[in-house]
């Protein structure tokens, strides 16, 4: 499939999705938009801003870095974004839908490579997995997923993303990468450590993957939230020790921990 039908798709997705959300979300609700690897931690995140916050309602809305920005460039209510690479957020910034000043990068990650946990295949390089007995392997697709730029990025390096990529089941986000992994649909995949983490009983991490850059998280305002200061609240919580702790406790490091 070629680069423009794959970007068309995405913003026929995003329209669609920014359309039902809008039809959900309160007025007064402070609406962040953030990347699927994020979903569990932020979750975690929002609760514990409410409660420093009883006033606000947090409301998430979690999936793929640049069909989020693609929503929000099309009218989809949102208040701060939170990104896993730096590209959508620079996507973000090129479109005028962030509030340029107000960006920070809040977390670090890891790429691994997972397979099943009942699975015999236990690759020490990515290289093995250009072997014929190795079918399937997901990731999350490079034009609008983040964890597939990092795992383009890590298979070229290493000289096998032709072949790899000819084995490829794209994903729309890295959870759906996880999920293919975990009901043994592939023979291996990538995600981010985090997500790899949160089923210990159904993959496990074959190889952690060096990447071309680090893997950062940037947060940000959104340009016309009709709730900035709550915005800004919650931005500088997830930057405040307290916001840190809770995103340490889904394995997430430092932004500065590379």
């Amino acid at each position: 499939m070629t680069l423009l039908p794959r970007l068309f798709r995405h913003a026929l997705v995003a329209a669609a999705v920014a359309f039902a959300f809008s039809a959900q979300a309160r007025a007064d609700d402070l609406i962040v938009s953030a990347a699927a690897s994020l979903t569990n931690a932020f979750k975690a995140v929002g609760e514990a801003f409410e409660k420093q916050h009883p006033g606000t309602k947090v409301l998430f809305n979690f999936g793929a870095s640049d069909v989020l920005m693609q929503q929000i460039a099309n009218g989809a209510p949102a208040d701060v974004f939170a990104s896993a690479d730096q590209k959508a957020m620079d996507k973000a910034a090129a479109e005028k839908v962030i509030v340029s000043a107000t960006r920070k990068d809040f977390a670090a990650n890891s790429l691994v490579l997972i397979v099943p946990s009942d699975s015999r295949f236990a690759p020490a390089t990515l290289n093995e997995l250009s072997a014929a007995s190795v079918k399937r392997v997901a990731y999350g697709d490079p034009a609008s997923v983040p964890v597939g730029r990092y795992t383009e990025g890590a298979l070229k390096a290493a000289g096998v993303w032709d072949a790899v990529s000819a084995k490829g089941v794209l994903a729309t986000n890295v959870r759906q990468s996880l999920d293919y992994v975990s009901r043994g649909e592939v023979d291996a995949g990538f995600v981010f450590g985090t997500d790899a983490a949160i089923m210990p009983e159904r993959v496990k991490i074959a190889l952690t993957v060096p990447t071309q850059t680090p893997i950062t998280y940037p947060i940000a305002q959104v340009e016309g939230s009709h709730h900035a200061a709550d915005a800004q609240a919650f931005i500088n919580f997830v930057l405040s020790p307290a916001g840190q702790a809770v995103l340490a406790k889904y394995g997430f490091k430092p932004a500065t921990a590379q």
